[in-house]
């Protein structure tokens, strides 16, 4: 039976629903478009996507029904949206709730570019969740496989998480396309505004120059033959730091953005390389100084890390105290030799080595030891900046989220503040 309609879209609307017999709520998704034979609707991109795609960050497509020549999508139900999730929040997200959800969004992700497919309309609208403790992606209706072959159509994706390459009509994108709106929906979550905001596909670019900088021809002469081709001109802007425009974020959290919103699609992370970098390095501590437990990682692990990751670690650990380097140079000496060995080695005295070399890990200890991201544990570093910042946000630097939440999205959009239509009085206020 149907409860209550949910929302309303291009190709179809949706409604709550609860099984008669098991009382599960399912959301269910009725598509506009008569169908009039199973092979047409066994043919839609959507259906082939989800048919193959089972993943804990992807939503569940519970069963396909045609009746009357109108199709049914039954989903599992997800309580909101995340753009529903960041409207009733009364203060900002703490950097491990981010983490959180940006870590599931990029799995799901992953999973999917893994597999052969990539979303095409990555948005907030498009991530269901259950708090910030569960994001899922969904609406796969523009999905489309890697493999497929170009031309593909140069309208995918909400303007304001659209990537560079598409505004400019390129017909050749790929993957790249669904990182940079990770990127956009990134930055929305630590200010709860999007960060380009643009009302047509040039000022789209205009905004991305305003704040990214005017992209350098050598850098990406992709870009400046699709712009020549549209008889485009970039305007020329020098690029802002992108911690004045997020200032909440962490160093990492920036590093991070940066690199998902790179001009040349080329140069942004696949979603699999992005959750290797620093900004999910949560709790990943060799040698625990509280508790004095071994925590360890796979030492071929680490020899296969990117250089630039690598070049990240050595620079925060020379940022931390010299109590903290000399844990870590202790840490190597064990790693490389064993404890067993007759040569000398760093410990104190012998019953310390044997103490060590006997204790066990319990299973959580040990997945906790070699997992790449721990949920909500920060490190020290990262825990001092995080108060900093809130102590920064407390006073009325941001003054009513509510209030300079969406009032953008929510009203008209013409740009006006203060008697000036220029946007970025509007955008940087």
């Amino acid at each position: 039976m149907t409860l209550n309609q949910l929302g309303d879209g291009t190709y179809g609307s949706v409604v709550l629903g609860q099984n008669i017999d098991t009382g599960e709520k399912v959301a269910i998704k009725r598509m506009k478009r008569k169908y009039y034979s199973w092979d047409e609707a066994m043919n839609l991109r959507e259906v082939k996507s989800l048919k193959k795609l089972n993943h804990a960050n992807l939503i569940k497509l519970r069963e396909v029904i045609r009746e009357n020549d109108t199709l049914y999508f039954v989903f599992e139900y997800m309580k909101e949206n995340l753009y529903q999730l960041m409207r009733s929040q009364s203060k900002f997200f703490p950097e491990q709730s981010i983490r959180n959800i940006l870590y599931q969004i990029l799995q799901g992700l992953a999973f999917m570019h893994r597999h052969g497919f990539f979303h095409r309309d990555m948005k907030p609208e498009n991530l269901l969740c259950c708090g910030p403790e569960l994001v899922k992606i969904a609406d796969f209706g523009l999905a489309r496989e890697t493999r497929s072959r170009p031309p593909y159509t140069d309208y995918v994706s909400t303007r304001w998480y659209r990537a560079p390459e598409v505004l400019l009509h390129s017909i050749n994108y790929n993957t790249p396309i669904d990182l940079w709106a990770v990127g956009c929906i990134m930055a929305e979550l630590y200010t709860f505004r999007p960060l380009f905001p643009g009302t047509s596909e040039i000022d789209q670019i205009f905004k991305i120059c305003s704040v990214l900088g005017t992209p350098d021809k050598k850098e990406w002469f992709e870009g400046y033959q699709l712009a020549s081709a549209m008889s485009f001109k970039f305007p020329q802007f020098k690029r802002l730091v992108l911690n004045t425009v997020v200032p909440n974020a962490s160093r990492d959290g920036i590093h991070l953005m940066e690199l998902l919103l790179s001009w040349n699609p080329i140069r942004r992370p696949s979603a699999q390389s992005a959750l290797r970098q620093p900004y999910f390095q949560v709790g990943q501590l060799r040698l625990s100084q509280d508790v004095g437990e071994v925590s360890y990682t796979k030492i071929g692990q680490q020899k296969r890390q990117p250089v630039q990751l690598m070049k990240s670690q050595i620079s925060l650990l020379q940022s931390n105290s010299n109590k903290q380097l000399k844990y870590e140079k202790q840490w190597e000496t064990l790693a490389n030799k064993p404890v067993g060995n007759k040569e000398k080695t760093w410990y104190d005295n012998d019953a310390d080595a044997m103490v060590l070399s006997k204790k066990k890990l319990s299973a959580k200890q040990h997945y906790l030891s070699v997992a790449r991201y721990v949920t909500g544990r920060a490190s020290n570093f990262q825990a001092a900046e995080n108060e900093s910042m809130s102590k920064s946000m407390r006073n009325d630097t941001f003054p009513s989220v509510s209030k300079m939440s969406y009032g953008q999205r929510d009203k008209n959009k013409n740009g006006k503040r203060n008697g000036k239509n220029e946007w970025t009085s509007k955008y940087l206020e």
